[in-house]
C-alpha cells in the first residue's frame, strides 16, 4: 500500500478531507521519527511496537575482494507486532 492508497483510505473512512489526511499522516511520521531518534519506544495499540536496538561493530567482508573490514556500531529500528495482529494474519 502506497501512502496515497493510505490516504485515500483514511480519508473515506473517517469523511474527512485528503489534505487534512496528509497533513495527520505526516504529523505522525514526524512524530515517531523525533520519538525514535530519542531512543523512545514507539506503541500503537493492536498494531505493534518500534523499539530502537543498538547493533555492536563487528567485522565483515567486502563481497567484491573477500577484504575483511569494520562495520561501525549503528541504531536500528525494530518492529514488534501486536498479539492482535498476529491473530488477525492467521485467522
Amino acid at each position: 500500500m502506497k501512502i496515497a492508497d493510505l490516504v485515500d483510505h483514511i480519508a473515506t473512512t473517517t469523511d474527512t478531507s485528503k489534505t487534512d489526511t496528509r497533513k495527520v499522516l505526516d504529523a505522525l511520521v514526524e512524530a515517531m521519527t523525533t520519538a525514535a531518534k530519542a531512543g523512545d519506544e514507539i506503541t500503537l495499540p493492536n498494531f505493534g511496537k518500534f523499539k530502537v536496538k543498538e547493533v555492536a561493530a563487528r567485522e565483515g567482508r567486502n563481497p567484491a575482494t573477500g577484504a575483511t573490514i569494520q562495520i561501525a556500531a549503528s541504531r536500528k529500528l525494530a518492529f514488534t507486532p501486536a498479539k492482535a495482529l498476529k491473530d488477525s494474519l492467521n485467522d
